[in-house]
């Protein structure tokens, strides 16, 4: 039976670049996620009959909603739905089922890396056709329909069992509950060398997966322990739980410091990696060296003709505002174009589907390539194994090598988390205000040479996105980046990013935050990061 739920619209059901993200709380009142579910509904068409593919990270609430998307979407029209095992599907994992089953398209429960729990974060996505988040067109008429919406359709579906593998039919819509991991793992198959990584673990190679008791667990453990023939134990916190173990599963060097520590120990591994809520981000440590998520994706970039499934070579690199120009120097030697987008992974759909990118990544440890339409964390994970595999040479090894060929980009990122909204909002206001005054001006010994409010001209569809991200450019490359993120449910995060670059290698060793200390001290003297903030230091430093 299918019933039309009277319901009032909230106000608060904007979603952002990765969706809505709220407190379970939230989530929980009275119709708050079957309107936004409706709502998703209600902005598209054509999709009667046709597949929606629905998974999650685990997190608290997420079966939950789940049982209520399959109910929506059965009394809406749709003819399938896929679903994870347990509600269980990566980011990653979402994309690669929409685009290998030719699906409409795909939601996606989670709020990334950030906490879980009964009074934390929970989080609800669309994907498209492509894989990929919806655009800004599509988002932006969800929003619409949230706050004019007055009924849903759901279907009295009953208990609903989403842990065995098969087929149920439920209000004339077909329910396949599908293993998580083994669409995903055959994909991994086709790209990576798996016989060179096998032997790799076969002469006693030793590694770390920390999935942070999310998403990932039993993707390490599929793919590391029992298709590559890592020792078992080399995933760790494999277990996908409600609260991610209590912990925050947000691959970086405060919440994995353990993992840090670890690969740094003398009897620690070789190798040490981790993922984050929904697995599409990743962390990459080798003995005396963590790996910047910016060097990351120049380091792939430049040995991606190692991996199969890369073998001729890239049409390009795409890479986010904020991230590193490491790239950017591996694009020039290879002779292929680079691309700076706006940060949310859906602006490199277009140059994606578009073949003018096959890799790209974020600073915040966002790493991916054509094979899906998300960032993916165990890909960028097995790409690394790849190259070790090839290469016969340690992480530092492979890192310092890289630098002395393209040079360094010194590089890092300063996290102000639950900033107070209106304060973070006068910091930005104040300096956009005074940006057309900075240029020639001279801050701790280093002239300003440009200033702006980055804006992204995509040059696949034409369109414009503006304001994303205040650049503070100095003459010799170095550059202050300021933008707020939208990916926190609690007051605004802002992010700072500091880069120097270094061509010399004998001065290429310097410890980071030494060697941007003017660049951090300008930043505060020309936005009154402290003034604003209230804060005498960020919360996160990567």
């Amino acid at each position: 039976m299918i019933r039309t739920v009277h319901t009032k619209p909230y106000d608060d059901q904007k979603p952002g670049t990765s969706g809505l993200r709220k407190k379970v709380p939230v989530f929980q009142q009275e119709h708050y996620a079957e309107n936004f579910i409706q709502s998703i509904f209600n902005s598209l068409e054509g999709f009667a009959g046709k597949t929606l593919v629905i998974g999650g990270d685990g997190r608290f609430y997420n079966r939950e909603v789940i049982a209520k998307a399959i109910a929506i979407a059965a009394a809406n029209g749709f003819g399938k739905v896929m679903v994870g095992q347990g509600g269980i599907l990566s980011t990653p994992a979402v994309s690669n089922v929409i685009r290998k089953y030719k699906a409409f398209g795909g939601i996606i429960l989670s709020a990334s890396h950030n906490p879980g729990g009964p009074h934390e974060d929970f989080g609800i996505k669309y994907n498209i056709e492509n894989g990929g988040p919806a655009p800004e067109k599509i988002t932006d008429l969800i929003f619409a329909h949230t706050k004019k919406i007055a009924e849903f359709r759901i279907a009295e579906i009953g208990k609903l069992d989403i842990d065995t593998i098969g087929e149920t039919e439920v209000a004339g819509m077909t329910v396949q509950v599908i293993d998580p991991v083994t669409d995903y793992a055959e994909l991994m198959e086709t790209l990576f060398d798996f016989d060179a990584i096998r032997a790799l673990f076969k002469g006693g190679f030793r590694m770390h997966f920390d999935a942070m008791h999310a998403v990932t667990g039993p993707y390490a453990v599929e793919i590391l322990e029992k298709r590559l023939g890592a020792p078992k134990g080399t995933a760790r916190n494999f277990r996908p739980l409600e609260d991610f173990g209590g912990h925050h599963p947000d691959p970086n060097l405060v919440h994995a410091k353990h993992l840090y520590d670890d690969v740094m120990s003398p009897s620690g591994p070789d190798f040490g990696a981790a993922s984050d809520g929904d697995g599409d981000r990743n962390m990459i440590i080798g003995k005396g060296m963590f790996v910047t998520p910016s060097d990351s994706l120049a380091i792939i970039a430049a040995n991606a003709t190692l991996a199969p499934g890369y073998a001729k070579g890239l049409a390009g690199i795409a890479r986010s505002m904020p991230t590193s120009a490491a790239a950017d120097r591996v694009a020039e030697k290879l002779g292929i174009g680079v691309y700076e987008t706006p940060t949310g992974w859906k602006f490199f759909g277009n140059l994606l589907d578009a073949g003018k990118a096959t890799v790209c990544g974020e600073e915040s440890f966002g790493t991916g390539s054509n094979h899906v339409r998300e960032k993916d964390g165990v890909w960028a994970v097995l790409f690394w194994l790849n190259i070790l595999a090839a290469r016969k040479e340690s992480v530092m090894a492979i890192v310092e090598k890289h630098w002395a060929d393209f040079g360094r980009n010194y590089y890092s990122r300063h996290d102000y988390e639950e900033v107070e909204s209106a304060r973070a909002d006068a910091l930005v206001a104040e300096l956009r205000a005074k940006l057309a005054s900075l240029p020639g001006t001279s801050v701790r010994g280093m002239t300003i040479a440009k200033a702006d409010d980055f804006a992204y001209h995509d040059p696949v569809d034409g369109s414009v996105s503006k304001n994303q991200g205040i650049r503070i450019l100095f003459e010799g490359g170095s550059r202050v980046v300021l933008r707020l993120s939208g990916t926190g449910t609690s007051g605004a995060t802002l992010r700072v990013y500091f880069e120097r670059y270094e061509a010399d290698p004998a001065r290429q060793h310097v410890e980071t935050q030494t060697a941007l200390a003017d660049l951090i001290g300008a930043a505060d003297d020309i936005a009154g990061i402290r003034k604003h903030t209230g804060r005498d230091k960020p919360t996160v430093i990567t």
